[in-house]
């Protein structure tokens, strides 16, 4: 694969990846969790929900396999739309320049693209009621922050400190 990154550097952004998505998941997740709290459903009942997409109403009966399937479901989640911001970021400068107004941006889109495309696709079980407007609310702003702001920050710390590395590591050899 020649996509202008050198192994090393493939690597290293690899786990720029890996460690944005999993601080950008758990920002998210805890959200989601103390959000559901007060709606008396439990860190259980989530994660077997999010299993479900995959699994459909297995999850519901599978105990804690289902709970870890769920958890692991969420971290890649959030690992891909983290990786899908990062090499925007490479193409995009505007988004290293305006991380917080493209991390909002961003954040909102990942909202429309996940409820409108990626739970239809899913084998998650049908609501029976509306989202309530609290709900929908609360939804588009924990992805608007805790994604897309949280993963558009980060992003741009590193590649300034890449940016900051080169350019030490050019002035050395000079």
């Amino acid at each position: 694969m020649d996509d202008g990154i050198e192994p090393g550097n493939r690597r290293r952004a690899g786990g720029v990846v890996v460690r944005i998505g999993l601080i950008a998941g758990t920002l998210d997740i805890g959200e989601n969790l103390l959000f559901n709290a007060f709606r008396h459903i439990t860190p259980a009942m989530i994660f077997k929900y999010i299993a479900s997409g995959l699994t459909g109403t297995w999850a519901f009966s599978a105990g804690a396999a289902s709970v870890s399937l769920g958890l692991l479901i969420h971290y890649m989640i959030a690992m891909t739309w983290t990786a899908v911001y990062s090499v925007a970021a490479r193409r995009l400068a505007v988004l290293i320049r305006r991380p917080v107004l493209c991390g909002l941006v961003y954040g909102a889109l990942v909202y429309l693209f996940m409820n409108m495309v990626v739970l239809q696709l899913t084998g998650l079980p049908h609501a029976t009621a509306a989202a309530t407007l609290a709900s929908r609310l609360n939804g588009v702003l924990a992805l608007m922050f805790c994604i897309g702001v949280t993963v558009a920050v980060l992003v741009r710390r590193a590649a300034l400190a890449a940016t900051a590395t080169k350019d030490a590591s050019a002035a050395l050899a000079s």
